[in-house]
């Protein structure tokens, strides 16, 4: 009987946390949607821009994305209290080359949208991501309050 009851409990708990992590993936689908529809009507692209222009935004993205989480992994591993200046030496010429990674990442990013987009359009998509994180901000902000 304590065996089934151990069971039932696991499968339980493994069930509501594969539920919670649905959901979580269900809202960033959600939100992601949103990031897309919204840049899609603040740039105002043609058929053949979108075409072009959201492997490429969506590649970068992902890479972006990646360089953040090896950063934060980077961080994250160290305890400040018991580091020893070597490793602290080691860990900043890390980051460093994370961030040139960054760098160059960026940069590729660019150009390959002026061969697909105007300036003024690469500008608004600027302002656009700006303007989604600050809608994000102001809706999660609410939720919080009531």
């Amino acid at each position: 009987m304590k065996q089934f009851i151990t069971l039932l409990l696991t499968l339980t708990l493994t069930f509501s946390v594969t539920a919670q992590d649905n959901d979580k993936k269900k809202e960033r689908e959600k939100i992601e949607a949103l990031k897309v529809a919204h840049i899609t009507e603040q740039l105002n692209l043609t058929q053949s821009e979108a075409q072009k222009f959201w492997p490429i935004y969506n590649d970068f993205e992902e890479k972006r994305q990646s360089l953040r989480k090896k950063k934060m992994t980077l961080i994250s591993a160290v305890k400040t209290e018991t580091i020893s200046e070597t490793d602290a030496k080691s860990l900043i010429s890390k980051m460093i080359n994370i961030e040139k990674e960054e760098s160059v990442l960026k940069t590729t990013y660019l150009n390959n949208l002026q061969s697909i987009i105007s300036n003024i359009k690469i500008i608004k998509l600027f302002e656009s991501e700006r303007s989604f994180k600050m809608k994000m901000i102001k809706e999660f902000k609410g939720r919080h309050k009531k």
